[in-house]
């Protein structure tokens, strides 16, 4: 059977529910009631993990193109459907991670893991450090937030607990692990909330706010990560001290740590001329999504960000750091290609078909009633909008189910646009702090067991305030002295 029962029932019972049992409500049409019906069963579909994510995608479309909840004509309901595979950003965040493939085939990730540990390993906090650094290092060109906490980062701060004997199966974990490990955890949402290409729903995010706000807002690359630079370096120099002091390692002193990545660097010998060259990608690619080019020669420079991919991935495949079969086998590319196109097409049409304008209607009559004012409201919507991911699995499907309506209201009870458009991408990413499901990393590092259940929620809950707070207060007067608003 290709599909758990449970959940895939669950899921169809709600969408049918939706469908032919719950009125469809006075200013909405048919058609926007019997998508927002496919959108939450498949959305549900996404939380029970019934299906793999990209094979729900290819229902969706299948169900989209049948139904012709699009549009009238027979004949342009499958062309509605595939609609957002020629999405720009949908390829940025695809080709990156093919991209990202080279830092994985090349050594050059863990290379400058070793490398900052070598520097900054002395202490336990140092080694702490040297792990937030190098995820922020890597954050620009591994759109897979998964893939860079996860495959990368981890791996190395376990090979290091190891080494001082701290090891969950031994109860020693208390020794460095726990600290390490949290601190590799909580490193990935604040790296992720500091790049549009940093993990795969930024792009998502900046298609949903130029929607809402017809095309007058549209973040490139370089205006997403000036405006999250101060507060994310803010954010990732306090977070390891906050986890220090709630659970402070055993052993403070590490200068094994440095020997352990010596040893490593010494294994993996010069660097190669492949890493040599996934080096110097990297930082053309950097170059060319901050806009260097445009501010030294004019707008006539314009790069576009998914261009700027191609660009990149074109260079790997030319000098032979990347074959095509590495492509090929890249399969959480494709996935994210196909998942992404069918999540920003249902989407789309729930706002072109009047739904979210009048989803976002309601939550602005029900908070505006409250005669709290636009930052009171705001911040109420802020809040709900984040704590929600409790009850979410995925990021990306609490993005495409409540960003665009939530934002909306938000405009529409008085936010300026630009500064509540940041404070809610942030609290995108911060929202990944909360569980030990809400996002790919988490299962992987709190799966290897270094931190229990409630810690992991204990922390998490305490970094989501510490980081609003951050990017609400620092956020908003740096945004302001950029002029964002």
């Amino acid at each position: 059977m290709g599909f758990k029962p449970i959940p895939a029932a669950i899921a169809l019972i709600i969408a049918l529910i939706i469908w032919f049992v719950i009125p469809v409500p006075e200013g909405v049409s048919p058609q926007a009631w019997h998508l927002l019906a496919m959108f939450v069963g498949v959305i549900a579909a996404i939380i029970g993990k019934a299906m793999p994510i990209g094979a729900l995608s290819i229902i969706a479309i299948m169900l989209v193109a049948l139904t012709g909840v699009t549009n009238t004509d027979p004949s342009k309901t499958m062309n509605d459907a595939l609609s957002s595979f020629g999405n720009p950003l949908i390829w940025l965040i695809g080709v990156a991670i093919m991209i990202s493939r080279g830092l994985l085939k090349t050594g050059l990730g863990a290379r400058v893991g070793y490398l900052f540990i070598r520097l900054w390993g002395k202490r336990t906090l140092g080694v702490a450090y040297s792990l937030a650094v190098v995820e922020l290092i890597l954050a620009p060109i591994t759109p897979s937030n998964t893939a860079r906490g996860g495959g990368i980062i981890h791996p190395i701060m376990k090979s290091i607990a190891s080494s001082y004997d701290s090891d969950p199966e031994k109860g020693t974990e208390k020794r460095m692990g726990k600290f390490l490990a949290l601190v590799n955890y909580h490193a990935n949402p604040i790296s992720s909330i500091m790049f549009i290409t940093a993990t795969a729903p930024n792009p998502l995010i900046v298609n949903l706010i130029a929607d809402v706000t017809k095309k007058n807002i549209h973040l490139t690359w370089g205006t997403w990560a000036l405006a999250m630079l101060i507060p994310g370096l803010v954010a990732m120099f306090l977070m390891p001290l906050i986890i220090y002091w709630l659970y402070p390692p055993e052993i403070k002193q590490t200068p094994n740590a440095v020997a352990f990545a010596q040893e490593r660097l010494k294994e993996q010998g010069p660097m190669t001329s492949d890493e040599k060259i996934m080096l110097s990608i990297f930082a053309v690619l950097l170059i060319l999504w901050a806009g260097v080019p445009a501010m030294l020669f004019g707008d006539a420079y314009i790069i576009d960000a998914t261009t700027t991919a191609f660009i990149g991935l074109s260079l790997l495949l030319l000098t032979g750091v990347l074959s095509w079969d590495d492509i090929l086998k890249e399969k959480s590319a494709w996935d994210t290609i196909i998942w992404f196109a069918a999540l920003v097409m249902m989407a789309t049409f729930l706002k072109e078909l009047g739904l979210i304008k009048w989803f976002s209607g309601v939550l602005e009559s029900s908070i505006g009633g409250l005669g709290m004012g636009w930052m009171g409201a705001c911040a109420l919507l802020l809040l709900a909008y984040m704590y929600a991911h409790y009850m979410f699995a995925s990021t990306t499907a609490h993005i495409t189910a409540m960003f665009a309506a939530f934002y909306s209201a938000g405009l529409a009870l008085g936010a300026p646009p630009m500064l509540f458009a940041l404070m809610m991408a942030a609290a995108s990413s911060i929202m990944m702090t909360l569980t030990h499901y809400a996002t790919g990393t988490s299962p992987v590092i709190f799966g290897s067991g270094y931190v229990t259940l409630g810690e992991w929620w204990k922390v998490g809950f305490i970094m989501s305030v510490v980081e609003l707070i951050i990017f609400v207060f620092i956020g908003g007067v740096w945004w302001k002295v950029l002029g964002y608003y």
